[in-house]
């Protein structure tokens, strides 16, 4: 059994994890609350977006190379975001597990599967993976998180697929739902997915009322022509679009985290209480056995 000493020094040590996590608690709240509003005012747009350009890809009156729908592709690229830090809870461990089994029953359909982590853990669990091919990673992503960024990095995703080095690029990250709960999803970036029935009801649940004409996929006319509002209006909808994942991933980190260091701080204070006990048991024997020989002597003296 660990001596008094050895107790209190523990005692002490929990107690001085405990304010880091509590303080680490306090900030990760402080950033979600940020984070939050960004995402919950960046949806509505990316999502009214993204069902303008799923329904032109539904209605098939337009061509363009980002709109073209591949039928078996061969070549795929995965973007897979990630935080930089650990200490979040389950939120790396989903996005790796669920990024593993989709390489793992992928590997043989694709010809060509390449990978970009958005994050350093991402990075450093599959970088010494056999057969997983790493063509970049990109990190600092919660200090550098602004649209230009995500506006570049969705430039160079449709420059190679237009390029012809990839038939579809894909997305996997954590969809933020609330402080203790993330989703981990794949999203097809390119070809354009045509509107679905989920992400119609995906826009309803966003607020974003739909009409019955829209959905359906009735003729629209376009002024300026449709093939000018594409050629417009198609580099914003990716750039928005991975600019919106971003912010998920980043409020599902920091929601993670916060929740992780929320149960750390609670396991603290439980561990204090018997760390706590055990100590008052052990000096209250020991004083107890100090009363005996005191009065053992006491009575040997008679």
């Amino acid at each position: 059994m660990p001596s008094m000493k050895d107790i209190r020094k523990k005692i002490g040590s929990t107690k001085n994890t405990q304010q880091i996590t509590k303080a680490m608690k306090m900030v990760s709240a402080a950033k979600l609350r940020r984070a939050q509003n960004a995402i919950v005012n960046a949806r509505p747009y990316a999502y009214k977006v993204h069902s303008v350009i799923s329904r032109l890809a539904r209605s098939g009156q337009f061509s363009h190379p980002l709109m073209e729908q591949v039928e078996n592709p061969k070549r795929c690229l995965v973007v897979v975001l990630t935080s930089d830090r650990g200490l979040c809870g389950g939120f790396n461990s989903g996005i790796i597990k669920f990024t593993d089994r989709f390489f793992k029953e992928n590997k043989d359909r694709y010809e060509k599967l390449d990978f970009i982590f958005i994050g350093r853990k991402g990075h450093d669990a599959f970088k010494k993976r056999e057969g997983v091919n790493v063509v970049d990673t990109i990190t600092n992503l919660a200090l550098e998180i602004k649209f230009p960024l995500a506006a570049a990095l969705a430039d160079r995703l449709m420059k190679e697929y237009t390029a012809n080095a990839y038939d579809e690029v894909r997305l996997i990250y954590n969809e933020f739902k609330t402080a203790i709960s993330q989703q981990v999803v794949a999203e097809r970036l390119l070809p354009i997915e045509p509107l679905s029935r989920n992400a119609t009801v995906q826009a309803q649940e966003s607020d974003i009322s739909e009409s019955a004409d829209f959905i359906t996929g009735a003729n629209y006319l376009f002024e300026p022509a449709a093939k000018e509002i594409l050629s417009e209006l198609l580099p914003k909808h990716f750039a928005v679009q991975v600019y919106r994942v971003m912010l998920e991933s980043i409020a599902s980190e920091h929601g993670a985290r916060m929740t992780a260091m929320d149960g750390a701080t609670r396991n603290a204070g439980q561990m204090i209480r018997k760390l706590t006990l055990t100590y008052n048991k052990l000096r209250q024997a020991a004083i107890t056995k100090e009363l005996m020989e005191i009065v053992s002597g006491a009575e040997a003296l008679k």
